[in-house]
Parts: structure tokens; C-alpha cells; sequence
């Protein structure tokens, strides 16, 4: 099917993506997950997912799903089967994803697919759960889904499903892709892995005393590519890394600086500039349609 077909069928809505301004690992729970915390920053930069309800049940993946991800494992037609058994809705969608968030950069991309699916099919199937509902679903599919869901920045703890809202100021990020696809589970298991980091507190973030992420250690070592985007974002401002994943930032306060750093940058490199934004455009969206 091609982009005039799919522009001739349902609503879209957008599925922004993330960053984690920092990320720690605070210690392992007895069931073998990690307790987290982090800030997570939404941006006006994402995915963008197209839903056209059916009448006859059917649940459909229209278009490709990430490469090597079956339809019945896509987290977005994941979410629609949760939501219909869940409120016993008898009519179905089909779910078209504009991919511009790079599989496994630690940006979100499946978890924020799966959310928007989630908010934007329960207006449009018409099952009015409320926000808490939503993000509980959400949980089930996976612990970012809950902040996508929400729609607002915030500090994370737990294992990234306990949310508490947190006001940012405006900011602007250089962000690159090395192109590199980190594999979760290993990064979690790396023996070189810091799992007994402080417990900090919000207050901490605020001195801004808080910027390392617990797996860029393991990740410089372990990817060369990592490695090289983080160097070239040294050049140009205090380079991050963003979840467990291998996409890199660097902040700025204004549009112009982070248009002018990445100017800087090698050509060959794929970095972009993001706003961070108060809350999701998939809210506002949804208060307009």
C-alpha cells in the first residue's frame, strides 16, 4: 500500500519520542528487574500512526512493521488486541505506523506507538477508560508505555512505570543516531553494569548534579559506533546518552545554539534538532479532534 492509499484511510496521530536526561540503576528486585530512576523529556519529534476503524473485529498491521518483528509481536497491534478484550469492543482498526524513530536508540518508538494506539483508539472505539486504566494496559506491554500514555515529562522510579509529573524548562537537543540496534536484555545483564547507583531526588535533578546514564560505560566499550557519536558530541556540549538504547544528545537552551552545534558536526553523521515540549502532542491532537 503506498503513502497516497494510507493518506486516504483514518486519522493520524502522532507517537513522540523520549529521552532520559539521566538514567540510574538503584539496585535488582527479587523478580530479576532492575529499580530505575530517570526523567523522561517528550519531543516534538516521532512516529506518526494512522487508525481506520473497522466494523467487522478485525485487528490489522497496514504497511511494514520494524524489520524482523512479526505483525502478532508489533507492540502497536498488541495494544489494540489489549484495549478490545479488555473493554469487549466488537469493532476492530487497521493500524498504519510512519516510522521516524530509530529501532532500538533508546527513544521509545515501540512503546510510544503502542500508547498512542492505546489513547487514540479508546476515544475513537469510544470505551472510556480514564487515564489510569490507560496506563496500567500500557504496563503490560512495557514500562515506557505508561509515560507516552500520560503524555507529560516526569521523574520515573520503580522499574520506569511510577510517574511523577515534572515541570522542564524549554530546551533544545541535538540528537544523533549511530545506527547501532542495542539488544535490552544484554545490556541489562553486562557484568560491567552499575546497579547500586545513590537514591536521588528530585531536588538532585534540579541542582543539576544529575546527567550520567548507568549504561553508557558499558555501551562505549561495547559499541565502537556509540562511542564515536558521543565523542563528536563532546565537540559541541555535554553528550548523553538517551534509555538502554544507543541514540545520543546534547542540550541546549534556545533553537539557534542547537541549530549552530549541529552545524558543527561531520555531515556523515544523522543527528537532527528536537524541541522538548510540556506535554504530548498526541493530547492535543485528541482535544482537537
Amino acid at each position: 500500500m503506498s503513502a497516497l492509499d494510507l493518506n486516504a484511510g483514518g486519522p493520524w496521530f502522532p507517537a513522540p519520542a523520549k529521552l532520559n536526561l539521566f538514567l540510574h540503576i538503584t539496585g535488582r528486585r527479587a523478580d530479576g528487574y532492575h529499580e530505575l530512576q530517570s526523567v523522561f523529556r517528550l519531543l516534538d519529534w516521532g512516529d506518526r500512526v494512522q487508525l481506520q476503524v473497522r466494523e467487522d473485529g478485525q485487528v490489522r498491521r497496514v504497511g511494514p512493521s520494524a524489520p524482523g518483528v512479526a505483525e502478532a509481536d508489533d507492540l502497536a497491534v498488541r495494544a489494540a488486541f489489549l484495549l478490545k478484550n479488555h473493554a469487549s469492543v466488537a469493532k476492530g482498526v487497521d493500524i498504519a505506523v510512519e516510522k521516524h524513530i530509530p529501532a532500538g536508540g533508546g527513544f521509545g518508538g515501540g512503546s510510544s506507538d503502542a500508547a498512542t494506539v492505546l489513547v487514540a483508539l479508546n476515544a475513537l472505539w469510544k470505551t472510556g477508560l480514564d487515564e489510569d486504566a490507560l496506563a496500567g494496559l500500557g504496563l503490560q506491554l512495557g514500562a515506557d508505555v505508561p509515560v507516552f500514555v500520560r503524555g507529560r515529562n516526569a521523574w520515573a522510579e520503580g522499574v520506569g512505570e511510577q510517574l511523577t509529573p515534572l515541570a522542564l524548562p524549554p530546551a533544545w537537543y541535538v540528537i544523533a543516531d549511530p545506527g547501532v540496534h542495542v539488544p535490552t536484555a544484554a545490556l541489562f545483564a553486562s557484568p560491567d553494569l552499575t546497579r547500586d547507583a545513590p537514591v536521588a531526588k528530585i531536588a538532585d535533578f534540579a541542582s543539576g548534579s544529575l546527567l550520567g546514564n548507568a549504561f553508557e560505560p558499558v555501551l562505549r566499550r561495547r559499541e565502537p559506533a556509540v562511542e564515536a557519536v558521543l565523542i563528536a558530541l563532546d565537540r559541541i556540549g555535554r553528550a548523553r546518552l538517551t534509555g538502554s538504547g544507543s541514540g545520543c544528545f546534547v542540550e541546549f537552551a534556545t533553537r539557534a545554539a542547537a541549530e549552530q552545534g549541529l552545524a558543527r558536526l561531520p555531515k556523515e553523521l544523522r543527528a537532527w534538532v528536537a524541541a522538548g515540549v510540556e506535554r504530548s502532542p498526541l493530547l492535543d491532537v485528541l482535544e482537537r479532534y
